[in-house]
């Protein structure tokens, strides 16, 4: 009897959703630390987060674009599936008896320990916010046809992006920072976001040229 196997369906559908959710996770870890830089005599505070999250939102409207809401929509929910299951092995490993000679608990708690409000607005910003990115991109792209590519991208973002921000920085940090930061957080954070997928627009457009290239399906709907 010869082995049987399943075929690995054509496309980039797959590796997408990999990279999607990897840089989520990673975007996670990183916003365990504040960033403060003093630039044109002002004082600008962000996560470590804001570094590699923003690309999440682009990888997110390549997925809306070529595969439509309800693909993307799945992988935001396999992210955020994800990302409450890295939570939940962080605490785990956390409250686990460290051997004597480990030295770095106090480090490991710090950096990955379980913060509950943390985690609760990252992942309700996450999923907020991506889906509203998502859902705008489809919505103008339905409206607009394959015309006018920039203004889905730079659209979705805007409205994904400031819920996400929003929702993350009031959940987080309010009774714990002064508002004034809060605000920082959010309006730099939001900016910085913005901006980052505005400057990234050309490879954004290239990596949406060369999926929908490669998406048979999409050429035969098309």
């Amino acid at each position: 009897m010869s082995a049987r196997f399943v075929p690995v369906r054509r496309g980039h559908f797959d590796t997408l959703v990999v990279l999607f959710v990897s840089f989520l996770l990673l975007s996670n870890i990183g916003a365990t630390k504040l960033i403060e830089i003093n630039l044109l005599g002002g004082t600008f505070v962000f996560d470590g987060g804001a570094i590699l999250f923003p690309l999440t939102y682009i990888i997110g409207d390549v997925l809306s674009e070529v595969y439509g809401f309800k693909a993307a929509r799945k992988a935001i929910l396999l992210g955020m599936f994800v990302s409450i299951m890295a939570s939940a092995v962080f605490y785990l490993v956390q409250i686990a008896p460290p051997a004597a000679d480990y030295a770095n608990q106090a480090a490991f708690e710090t950096v990955l320990g379980f913060v509950p409000r943390i985690v609760a607005a990252s992942v309700c910003g996450y999923v907020v916010g991506q889906l509203l990115n998502s859902w705008v991109l489809v919505k103008l792209k339905e409206r607009y046809g394959e015309k006018n590519l920039w203004v889905r991208l730079l659209g979705s973002t805007v409205v994904g992006e400031a819920a996400d921000t929003i929702i993350f920085c009031l959940v987080a940090w309010v009774g714990v920072m002064p508002m004034s930061t809060i605000l920082n957080l959010m309006i730099v954070g939001y900016l910085y976001k913005v901006a980052l997928e505005f400057a990234l627009l050309p490879v954004t457009y290239r990596v949406v040229s060369i999926v929908k290239k490669h998406e048979p399906e999409y050429e035969e709907i098309t």
